[in-house]
């Protein structure tokens, strides 16, 4: 299952989804029902799984769309079955257990008597039934160790009472790369199809390439003497006379604010300093040590330098939030 939600961690939810399939992914994993039928309205027809819950009113929404729903409530459960009966059809539901996300999910002590009552629900078919990893992506493993555990134990005593369900499934992206144990069935990789590790301390048991690349222009130039502010608050003087270059993207654009006097890009192979805030739709950066700038030339924001887990570590962040942050007004070229 290639995980898709949030338009694709930024990349393209399309696209990303489109490819994934065609390199061997057997369904998509989204957030948001709106998100499935985005795919559904591009064409793709394979599997796509809900992963967050949804209100019972918008039950609709997975019968409309062909779609399966990660589930842990009842009310949602016959909010589903009554849309599909409606609709002379079923619907694909897949169980969510909690061993220690703390998120969302039954209690294991709850996931038998559930699927019981699951059983009277005449146009739902249990087609799985999963959890989460809550620190797969650190050194330490023996939490993560301790939830397939539990989740072991789970799915065996539903199946010692006779009820068999098709996909068992828990591996996230660190768990894919560390974690042999949890795939069971089905993985879901996420971060990691978009060529990026979940965390500096997972293993690296795959090479990966990161798929993004941001770049800008230098869309206005100027010639500065010391002293002078650069951009809101005046939170930065110019030590001397400096190239000033301003760049058409800012935080809305997804260029974190907390880059602001802190973060760089590189022009001409060089790196130049962004100084003063971050604004809105531009921010500025120091060109001084770089020959002959030019309006126009062509600017890395991030890609093998700056990496994004470079920008991450600068924003106090992580790389999930770098992609997915790039705004819907920053134009994408798949290549």
């Amino acid at each position: 299952m290639a995980v898709v939600k949030a338009d694709g961690y930024g990349h393209g939810a399309i696209e990303v989804g489109s490819t994934a399939l065609r390199s061997g992914a057997d369904c998509l994993g989204v957030a948001l029902p709106e998100e499935g039928e985005q795919l559904r309205n591009a064409g793709i027809d394979n599997p796509i799984l809900v992963l967050s819950p949804i209100q019972p009113g918008e039950a609709y929404k997975i019968i409309d769309n062909r779609l399966e729903q990660a589930l842990c409530n009842l009310q949602l459960a016959e909010a589903l079955d009554h849309a599909a009966r409606k609709n002379a059809t079923r619907v694909n539901i897949h169980i969510k257990i909690d061993t220690g996300m703390g998120r969302i999910g039954l209690k294991s002590t709850d996931a038998l008597s559930f699927i019981r009552r699951l059983s009277r629900l005449k146009n739902i078919d249990i087609a799985g039934i999963f959890s989460h990893f809550s620190c797969a992506d650190e050194s330490d493993k023996d939490f993560s160790f301790k939830q397939i555990k539990l989740f072991n134990e789970i799915t065996g005593e539903i199946e010692a009472s006779g009820i068999k369900i098709p996909k068992k499934h828990l591996a996230n992206s660190a768990g894919v790369l560390a974690l042999p144990g949890s795939y069971y069935d089905l993985v879901r990789p996420g971060i990691m199809i978009y060529g990026l590790y979940p965390s500096p301390e997972v293993k690296r048991s795959i090479k990966l390439k990161p798929a993004m690349m941001l770049r800008s222009k230098i869309s206005h130039l100027k010639l500065t003497p010391g002293g002078t502010p650069i951009s809101y608050g005046r939170t930065f003087y110019t030590n001397g006379d400096s190239v000033v270059a301003t760049l058409p993207m800012g935080y809305a654009d997804g260029y974190s604010r907390q880059l602001s006097n802190q973060g760089y890009v590189v022009v001409k192979g060089q790196r130049a300093p962004i100084i003063g805030r971050v604004c809105m739709d531009m921010c500025m950066i120091d060109v001084s040590k770089v020959k002959n700038v030019l309006p126009g030339d062509d600017v890395t924001v991030f890609g093998d330098d700056p990496s994004i887990d470079e920008i991450a570590i600068r924003m106090g962040s992580i790389n999930y939030e770098v992609v997915c942050s790039v705004g819907k007004r920053v134009p994408r070229i798949y290549l």
